[in-house]
């Protein structure tokens, strides 16, 4: 019989001083992987700016070593070295080192605005570190210790050093027992320190790390200094996005005699993004009350703003239309914020939340009513983006998840009998006529047809909401099944090649750039992927007892004439559309794989490829007709075809 075990007194462990944090690091650190051990970085950096952000610091080094130590100082006050009134034999710096909660951040008669809130930062450190050394600058002496695990090493020694050196030193390397590595990422501490310099507007930081330590393009020493802060930091990383409008939303709002806050946004075209907050200098990267404020207040306002001024559909936007689009910074410095938990990943305070509405959103409206023209830009493409969300989702109805499910597609489609789609080929055939040719001359196994009815929509400059609306585009994505725009996935489609098989005339090229437009904007990596093709039918059928052949246009026809049939009247029948060829000519001219034509349509995707096509779309298929006049003067040669 197994011995019952008992639970006394004996049992309940009390751990004492810095033991905590080393049985339980995770608690006070977020985890032991990489993310926690940067957080040591971070908690000593942190206290360096709570010195500058309370003016008596300016500047600040951080050194990262090749025997993986870091060491960071600044020339602030330094951490007190007079004996604590309670603890009379113990100077206040090694109670700070070796205690929990134990700091000067609790009231704000030290630091107003501070990011360590919770006495346990360098402690916590201290805890973490195999080695730590702690040096204060202070009145011509240097008061120094050192410790392992949070353990004291030595006593307090005091040296003299220069009169003008001030402030705080701490030197640790991290502990292997705990963490899973302790080697740091150059990138993100340069990043991260990148952004304290950037926060707190003024702050000189010397960056310096061992060589031998960087695998990438990471600055191994460099200073930095953001005497402008946001602005300097967007106009040195974003200023290369394409934007909606040139100029920026930034604002510094004070919130009371010791809390601000400052904003930053840039309106891009494209959808590109970052969305930063911080408080108090500290990343909040799971966001909370300061970027809920922001982005409530945002749309308040362009509301507010579209209201007044009669803007049709301003109500269909949302925060998301100009976040997913904007680069947007805020940075809040306040009184005693309550973060979620020991790492401050999110703030929770409701209050400033409804505080910082108000005053981002009054901002706002002003910076709206000031550049009117540049906020009714801003506006139209807010709407535009809107209707573009909108009706994706009447356009994701109509997208084909599997090969299999067929109730789905498109009624007049005639589609392929393989179930694999290797040398599967889709017809787009304009008409009714040239449909019923094209269903009869196909090869059943390999080929399918969809016939169009008339000129489709130009959809080069038309809104989602008429493409949505529009039944011929509707049963072409049906049939090809690997939806449009952001939801397009080259994977779902559901044939190898498409083929634009349209009449060999005026109307029949109109159709296909048509049909091409809508690849081009909507389907662009069908052309990338070089999956799109134009059928050519002949235009001529030329014949002779039982000599039968085909000209493509005018000039093939004169040479087939004196090649073939110099001796002979031929009869020569021009096809005015594929609907008046023979099933059985049409499969042997521009269906049968053997004799056929086809011309591969793709883009060459250089940058300046890239912008010629661009380019070349909006002249001739963009609203502006006078674009149109514009390319047909510069590419019509009139005079070589005048007949005088």
């Amino acid at each position: 019989m197994t011995k019952k075990k008992t639970y006394s007194a004996k049992d309940i462990e009390v751990l004492e001083g810095l033991q905590p944090v080393r049985k339980r690091p995770s608690m006070y650190i977020g985890n032991t992987n990489e993310e926690g051990l940067h957080h040591l970085v971070n908690e000593v950096l942190d206290n360096c700016i709570d010195e500058v952000v309370a003016g008596y610091a300016k500047n600040i080094s951080f050194y990262y070593a090749k025997d993986n130590s870091i060491t960071i100082k600044d020339d602030g006050r330094g951490i007190p070295i007079d004996y604590h009134p309670k603890y009379k034999n113990k100077r206040a710096l090694e109670i700070v080192m070796t205690t929990l909660h134990a700091g000067g951040k609790f009231s704000d008669n030290v630091y107003k605005t501070s990011g360590g809130l919770h006495g346990v930062g360098i402690s916590v450190v201290n805890a973490l570190s195999k080695e730590l050394e702690v040096k204060i600058f202070n009145k011509s002496k240097l008061y120094s210790q050192k410790y392992s695990k949070g353990l004291i090493k030595n006593k307090i020694k005091i040296q003299r050093c220069a009169k003008n050196i001030k402030g705080t030193e701490i030197r640790f390397m991290p502990d292997k027992e705990i963490f899973q590595s302790i080697t740091f990422s150059p990138k993100k501490l340069f990043n991260l320190i990148k952004m304290k310099s950037v926060l707190v507007k003024g702050t000189k930081i010397s960056f310096k790390i061992d060589k031998e330590l960087i695998k990438d393009k990471t600055p191994n020493k460099k200073d930095l200094y953001y005497p402008n802060g946001f602005i300097d930091f967007v106009k040195e990383n974003f200023d290369t996005r394409k934007k909606i409008i040139s100029i920026f939303f930034h604002s510094e709002i004070k919130l009371s005699a010791n809390e601000k806050c400052e904003i930053l946004l840039s309106f891009n075209e494209n959808e590109k993004s970052t969305m930063s907050s911080y408080c108090n200098t500290i990343e909040t990267p799971d966001g909370g009350s300061h970027e809920n404020a922001l982005k409530n207040s945002l749309l308040k306002s362009i509301k507010l703003f579209g209201q007044k001024n009669k803007i049709s559909k301003i109500t269909n936007i949302n925060s998301s239309d100009l976040l997913d689009y904007s680069d947007s910074l805020i940075s809040i410095f306040i009184n005693s914020p309550i973060f979620e938990g020991q790492t401050k990943k999110r703030i929770a305070m409701p209050l400033i939340q409804k505080k910082l509405e108000q005053e981002i959103q009054h901002k706002f409206l002003i910076w709206l009513n000031t550049n009117k023209k540049d906020s009714f830009r801003l506006i139209n493409s807010l709407i535009e983006r809107s209707l573009l969300r909108t009706d994706l989702s009447k356009i994701k109805e109509l997208e084909r998840k599997t090969i299999k499910e067929k109730n789905r597609l498109p009624g007049k489609l005639v589609d392929c009998t393989s179930k694999s789609i290797h040398g599967t080929e889709l017809f787009i055939v304009e008409g009714d006529s040239a449909g019923g040719s094209a269903k009869q001359a196909r090869f059943r196994e390999k080929q399918a047809v969809l016939p169009l009815r008339g000129k489709i929509l130009n959809v080069h400059d038309a809104s989602l909401a008429k493409i949505a609306d529009n039944s011929e585009i509707q049963n072409l994505i049906q049939a090809l099944g690997c939806g449009i725009g952001k939801n397009f996935q080259l994977s779902k489609l559901r044939y190898e090649k498409i083929i634009l098989m349209t009449d060999a005339d005026v109307d029949g090229s109109h159709i296909a750039t048509l049909l091409i437009t809508f690849f081009y904007k909507f389907m662009y990596k069908i052309l990338t992927y070089g999956c799109l093709y134009l059928a050519m039918p002949p235009l001529y059928k030329i014949n002779h007892n039982n000599a039968i052949e085909y000209a493509y246009d005018e000039k093939e026809k004169e040479k087939i004439i004196k090649d073939k049939f110099f001796n002979v009247s031929p009869l020569v029948t021009r096809f005015k559309g594929l609907g008046e060829m023979p099933a059985d000519q049409l499969r042997e001219t521009t269906m049968d794989i053997k004799k056929r034509k086809l011309i591969k349509i793709n883009i060459k995707e250089k940058t300046k490829e890239i912008r010629k096509t661009e380019l070349l779309f909006k002249s001739l298929m963009g609203k502006k007709a006078e674009l149109r006049y514009k390319f047909i003067q510069q590419n019509a040669n009139f005079t070589n075809n005048l007949d005088i």
